[in-house]
Order: structure tokens, then sequence, then C-alpha cells
């Protein structure tokens, strides 16, 4: 099997961690300064409804505590935590928002930031779904893989590429059919969902850019996606590209039960 630099996936891991620890110690800030500054009102109906949000916010900020540090120990001992599967979710989905806008603040890039997810992602997925066979597993392809001058509608059906070889194409239809798995090739998040209601894979290989991961992943939380961001040498959106290997290596690990189901 294809081996991945762990090391590179550990530093880009650690971004998207740090931010959503960072994210979560600035709400923490900002309620603490709102505090300050509602306590030193006498009224006693204020001191009433100071109390309250406060421990309201004590209790939230525990929850998302208890899902980031949920999220740290799956990552590092890679193992799913089953109970605090939806802490994790609620803590990635809730602080993302401000974990990006932090990340910008500090001069990461979106593209950087959002590849931190879908690596974080990826590692999760990979915990949840050790030694089950997955015996349909859709392969979704963004239609900007395509030969920009190409002339065949394949978002209609793929094998109306003629496999000139000018784009990958070819070569995922070719992989996809070494591996028994269904390629579909779609322009945009709305058909990529339509794709996976209407076939129903039991998991999902999605080739994207870093933006249209990201929301796919976010709009299937729970379902398993493994995340493969192409490579734009002319741009976004024209001629891109795609590593076959880490597409190869995604699909084998979904598949990974099938051969050990034989063998047993």
């Amino acid at each position: 099997m294809i081996q991945i630099n762990n090391e590179e996936k550990r530093a880009k891991k650690r971004i998207f961690v740090g931010l959503l620890a960072g994210s979560l110690l600035l709400l923490v800030l900002i309620v603490f300064f709102a505090w300050c500054l509602v306590s030193w009102q006498v009224f006693f109906l204020n001191k009433i409804v100071l109390t309250v949000i406060i421990a309201a916010a004590i209790i939230f900020f525990i929850l998302m505590s208890v899902g980031i540090l949920g999220l740290i120990w799956s990552l590092w001992r890679s193992k799913e935590l089953v109970p605090l599967q939806t802490f994790m979710h609620t803590a990635t989905s809730f602080l993302f928002p401000i974990a990006l806008r932090i990340g910008k603040f500090l001069g990461m890039s979106e593209e950087k930031i959002k590849n931190s997810y879908i690596q974080v992602s990826n590692q999760l997925v990979r915990t949840k779904t050790k030694l089950k066979a997955y015996k349909k597993v859709m392969v979704l392809a963004p239609h900007c893989l395509q030969w920009i001058h190409c002339p065949h509608k394949i978002t209609i059906d793929v094998y109306n590429c003629k496999r000139c070889g000018h784009c990958p194409i070819s070569d995922l239809i070719a992989l996809s059919e070494e591996k028994a798995v269904n390629l579909e090739v779609v322009t945009g998040g709305t058909l990529a969902r339509k794709a996976i209601k209407e076939k129903r894979p039991q998991a999902v290989v999605a080739i994207a850019c870093e933006r249209d991961l990201t929301s796919g992943i976010q709009d299937v939380v729970g379902f398993p996606v493994i995340g493969v961001v192409n490579e734009r040498p002319e741009g976004p959106c024209a001629n891109t590209r795609v590593n076959l290997d880490k597409v190869k290596e995604a699909i084998e690990f979904f598949q990974q039960g099938i051969a050990e189901e034989i063998m047993s």
C-alpha cells in the first residue's frame, strides 16, 4: 500500500487543531471580558441574568473542550472515541469559522487551513472505518479534471471519455475498473450529493479543491469520505490534476476489509 509522509500529515493536522483550541480560548476571553463589564452593574436583575449566562457559557466551554480533547486523543492514538463523536463534531463545526478567521489573521492562507481540516477529517474517517469492508465505493471527481478542449460530455456518462490521455480521466477510469468501484464526474457539490443519494455508496473517495472538499465533508458529517485535494498547475477550475497514488490508496483503505473477509 502507498505510504504517506506521516510527519507532513501531522504538521498539517496540528494547524487546524491548534486553531480550534485558539478559537475556544478567544471565546473564553470574550465571555470573561463581557462578564467584567456587566459585573460592574449593581442591579439585582443583572446579577441573576449574568449568573445564568456565565453558567451556560461554562457548560458550553466544557463541552467544546471535551470535543477538542477527544479529537486530539483520537488523532494521537488513531482510535475512535465513540462516546465523544457528537462533542467532536459539534466542536469542529461550531469553531471552524472562528478558526478560519484566526488563521487568516495570523497570515495563513485559507487553502492551508482547509487542507489541514481535510487531513484531520481523513484520519478520523480512517480511525472509524478500520477493518470494515466497503464493497460499494464511489470515486467522485470534479469536471475540471477533464481536458478543457474536450468535446465529450463525461458528466452524463464517464464512459463517453475516449481515453486520449490529455487528462487524468482515462487513468481514473482504468483505476475504477481495476478496483471495481463506481466513478462519477460532477460539476459541483449539488450534483455530488445527488450522485451519492442515487448510487448509495458505502464510502466515497472525493477529489476536489480545498473549498469544495471542506464544504462537502461538512455536508455529510458521519458518512465515510476520504478527500484528495486536486492539483492546479494552470489555476483553479481548468485542466486540474490529481495524484492517482493517493486515490488508489484511499480506495484500497476502504476495501481492505474485503480482503480480510475473503482470507478469514
